[in-house]
């Protein structure tokens, strides 16, 4: 049986164009199934799932939304509800790839769909927005987005073409043979900054000696998020966490916060994980210019032109450490906390511009104090770029995958 494309969209508004969409994904040879989520007029063409289904699936009568006259909340509605459409298409494996155009409205439906769809499985979305920012639809999936030049309102020579190649890009997305290893080594999932780089780097190679692949996470925010998904996503047996900074720009307004969920897709999945307190010395902000006022007198560090950090103080520091406490208590598999108690990062050390003993103290107080006795904490008197810390963070984590419950991810 040929695979089958999943077509998200407004029928009524968009129907000439996802007409043509459908005909050329089916003529490269593929089944397709369409969902229509319209709030206006009529669909120009009878879906596989109606306005009606998709609807329901939020828990709302269609008739209903018709009588509010309100487009923007009818969207939000049929949004969610397509997403749980298409979520339950990919787990009962009725569906190999997802396919989306439109308008802002279109766009919000088409990718908060695809948000909720694993890494790797085929995903695009055609748009008027694509040309722009596109990070509050593309968040930190691999969502392709094509921009449609023109506006989605009828076929022309343009469209025509970008509509082909649209289909021709999911079809070969779909269509491409098997790339996946199924022997493949086990995933670590480890975090890193350029004041980490030395102690991940090491950490990383014992890792890669011992039969796992090691994927490193750059510790800017997306960084972070990318990384929490893929957790959440099952590809990933186990986390070395050295690099923690991310924490410290959420609760101070940095510019590299991975939000507020950052530190907890391991512990839902119950996957091993090391963690330590990297970088959580400094809150990342923009050229020197662009540290808010009220910042300005405190202990800051131009990296380099584009990156001024700041010292986080000994309270700020106490209450990253309650916070990160907080969040491995949550957690339902093996945990270590590895705490370097000569400095955190490249300039916490002695006689450079981050040293500041009693600040890496209150974080080590806080968290002891908040942290569930299950969870081992090991002191370890080294920095952490030391090659010493390295290894134990490396061997700490290899020894937790071997614990009966140190299961790895499953392949995909």
């Amino acid at each position: 049986m040929p695979k089958t494309v999943a077509i998200i969209g407004t029928l009524d508004t968009k129907g000439e164009e996802f007409a043509y969409l459908r005909s050329r994904i089916e003529s490269a040879g593929l089944a397709t199934l369409v969902i229509d989520c319209g709030v206006l007029g009529a669909p120009a063409f009878t879906p596989d799932i109606s306005r009606a289904e998709v609807a329901s699936a939020a828990g709302q009568k269609f008739e209903d939304l018709l009588a509010r006259h309100d487009r923007g909340s009818s969207i939000a509605v049929m949004a969610e509800g397509a997403a749980v459409i298409v979520r339950r298409l990919f787990e009962e494996r009725r569906i190999h790839g997802l396919i989306s155009l439109g308008g802002s409205a279109g766009t919000t439906i088409g990718t908060t769909t695809m948000r909720l769809l694993p890494a790797g499985f085929p995903k695009l979305m055609v748009s008027t927005l694509a040309s722009g920012d596109t990070r509050p639809f593309v968040g930190t999936k691999d969502i392709a987005m094509l921009y449609s030049i023109v506006d989605i309102a009828g076929l022309n020579r343009l469209s025509l073409r970008i509509l082909g190649n649209a289909s021709a890009a999911i079809a070969g997305m779909v269509n491409q043979e098997e790339t996946e290893d199924r022997g493949a080594k086990p995933l670590i999932a480890a975090t890193m900054f350029g004041v980490t780089t030395p102690c991940v780097t090491v950490a990383r190679h014992i890792l890669e000696q011992s039969g796992f692949e090691v994927l490193v996470f750059h510790a800017t925010g997306a960084g972070g998020e990318a990384m929490e998904g893929l957790i959440a996503d099952g590809y990933v047996a186990g986390v070395l966490d050295i690099t923690t900074t991310e924490l410290a720009d959420e609760l101070a307004g940095g510019v590299m916060s991975a939000g507020p969920h950052r530190l907890e897709a391991a512990a839902r999945q119950g996957i091993p994980q090391v963690v330590c307190p990297g970088a959580i010395d400094m809150v990342n902000f923009g050229p020197f210019d662009s540290v808010p006022e009220k910042y300005r007198q405190r202990r800051l560090y131009v990296h380099n032109a584009n990156v001024t950090l700041m010292r986080t103080t000994p309270e700020e520091c106490a209450l990253l450490g309650r916070i990160t406490a907080e969040k491995l208590n949550r957690a339902r598999g093996p945990v270590v906390f590895l705490m370097p108690l000569r400095g955190f990062s490249a300039i916490d050390s002695t006689n450079l511009p981050f040293s500041w003993p009693e600040a890496d103290r209150s974080y080590l107080d806080a968290l002891k104090a908040n942290l569930d006795p299950r969870i081992r904490l090991a002191e370890i008197d080294a920095h952490i770029n030391d090659e010493a810390f390295a290894r134990n963070a490396a061997n700490c984590l290899l020894d937790l995958l071997k614990l009966p419950h140190g299961r790895h991810a499953q392949s995909r």
